[in-house]
């Protein structure tokens, strides 16, 4: 009798994922950024990290530079090619990227390519939640803490549950409700420049919600609101409560993964980060 092999079936390949870092990640606050690393491989991911990725054109959107905007959403489509996800840590850039990029490419040659790029996009937790499937976090914590529903990701993307699911696997977290979790901080890109005062005020309504629901930690999954809520709390002189982005909490101290001085996760990535 002659012995037939049984071939092994090929192990699945793992997602190829490009990491949007976005551009106030990369600048202001790069842990964030290997946070959202960690995590994505945590998930099983393949994770790629352009290093020369920049901006997804979201201010020159907003300020009517319909150019600039085409030109960075044209790099952008180059830099992650190959992906069979692009994942941001931020729903505001993510926004732009699914939500906006096809409007700006109406009638244009690279329409057809540019919404195959903006369905495949997503925001960090939406992606963990609904397409990696991801359940258990490396990141513990010890605290009370009150979820700000960023505006983009929220009425965008449809992020509401997807951090909220993901906080309740961090073990020693206790998750606490704002009074109006979905009301804007007041930051809105430009808004905050032009409309000052008004911007100012939307913050200080947060942080009274925050302070008014015993919550010693705010947590967001927009940098940009994080930076406006914690400008206006350590002016009223709190210097106690933290602002985290929901990466860091779910991951953990990843800190580390800088070096002292502090990397930019595009400068750490050399070419290709898998």
């Amino acid at each position: 009798m002659v012995s037939v092999p049984i071939e092994t079936p090929a192990a699945p390949r793992p997602l190829r994922v490009g990491l949007f870092v976005t551009c106030l990640v990369d600048l202001m606050r790069p842990r964030i950024g290997f946070a959202a690393l960690a995590l994505l491989e945590r998930a099983g991911a393949e994770v790629v990290v352009p290093a020369a990725q920049t901006c997804c054109g979201q201010p020159a959107y907003n300020s009517g530079d319909v150019d600039a905007s085409r030109t960075l959403a044209r790099k952008l489509l180059k830099e992650f090619s190959g992906c069979d996800y692009v994942v941001a840590p931020s729903g505001s850039c993510a926004g732009m990227i699914r939500v906006h990029y096809p409007r700006l490419f109406e009638g244009l040659p690279e329409r057809e390519a540019i919404n195959d790029l903006a369905v495949r996009t997503y925001e960090l937790t939406d992606f963990l939640v609904n397409v990696a499937k991801l359940s258990d976090v490396p990141g513990r914590f010890s605290g009370r803490i009150a979820y700000h529903d960023s505006c983009s990701g929220l009425r965008e993307l449809g992020v509401k549950q997807q951090p909220r699911v993901l906080l309740a696997h961090v073990p020693g977290a206790t998750l606490v409700e704002l009074t109006e979790p979905e009301s804007c901080c007041g930051f809105g890109g430009t808004f905050s420049v032009k409309f000052g005062d008004i911007s100012a005020r939307m913050a200080d309504n947060k942080c009274a919600q925050v302070v008014a629901c015993g919550a010693d930690t705010i947590v967001a999954g927009d940098l940009g609101c994080l930076l406006h809520l914690e400008g206006r709390l350590r002016r009223q002189g709190d210097t106690r409560t933290r602002v985290l982005h929901i990466a860091e909490v779910l991951a953990g101290d990843v800190r580390g993964r800088t070096s002292a001085g502090g990397d930019r996760i595009s400068e750490a990535a050399t070419g290709e980060r898998t």
